[in-house]
């Protein structure tokens, strides 16, 4: 059965967190009992923070701001408007499959990101996709641009990943994103110096998820070639969103 997807709500039609997280459950449950196809939600959130399990008292936002624990692995991070989440709800062939499984997700927004001419990537010892820096002291830091937090519950996946499209900065300045402190964050519209929203992006993101399905299902085997990025699972802890 082909994958399929759902535009929950895209700007200015944003989704409440916890509206959203609602129907993750709702279908996560269908799909678990054969009632409902593989899907994918993609939409916005209303500006807000959520904290993985292994969030840290200093890591939370150092205003006071509310956040929403959440039951993925990882830190803390921010979701809001101008920023792409996708929340695939897929049976697993193999609930083992867990890693070949994000390495297909960054592997989608990775080939979207070709499109506005930057090279997305994954750095060792840290998950979701990234824009290197310079290497240089005090010269271009890597930037994270897509951020990736899962859960699986009987073989079936919930959470996703999220995309900064047009989205605001300024939140991240007031956490420690994804644990790590030594990094930036960025966005399609901060790197090419244009506005693009969601909405642009939208269409090419179900385009590159429909051509992995097999991939994310782990029906075929993901295949690494060399220079695709990839990094040992063992590898990649650091500020992981897992």
């Amino acid at each position: 059965m082909a994958l399929e997807f759902t535009r929950v709500g895209l700007a200015p039609h944003y989704v409440d967190y916890l509206a959203g997280w609602d129907l993750q459950r709702q279908l996560h449950r269908a799909v678990l009992e054969d009632n409902a196809p593989n899907r994918v939600l993609l939409l916005e959130h209303h500006p807000v923070y959520t904290a993985g399990r292994r969030t840290e008292p200093h890591e939370r936002p150092f205003d006071g701001t509310p956040v929403v624990n959440v039951d993925r692995g990882g830190k803390l991070t921010w979701h809001g408007p101008g920023q792409l989440v996708g929340y695939p709800i897929l049976k697993l062939a193999d609930p083992a499959h867990i890693r070949a499984y994000v390495d297909a997700l960054e592997a989608a927004v990775i080939a979207v990101l070709r499109d506005y001419g930057l090279a997305g990537t994954r750095i060792e010892g840290r998950s979701g996709v990234w824009l290197p820096g310079d290497g240089q002291p005090f010269g271009v830091p890597d930037r994270k641009i897509a951020a990736v937090g899962i859960r699986v519950d009987h073989g079936v996946t919930m959470h996703g990943f999220s995309l900064n499209c047009s989205n605001d900065l300024a939140p991240y300045s007031q956490i420690i994103a994804c644990g790590i402190t030594d990094a930036g964050t960025t966005s399609i519209s901060a790197e090419t110096g244009r506005t693009v929203t969601p909405a642009d992006v939208v269409a090419r993101v179900e385009e590159e998820l429909t051509a992995r399905e097999a991939d994310l299902t782990g029906t075929t085997t993901v295949k690494i070639t060399p220079g695709s990025g990839a990094i040992p699972a063992a590898s990649r802890p650091k500020g992981a969103l897992l």
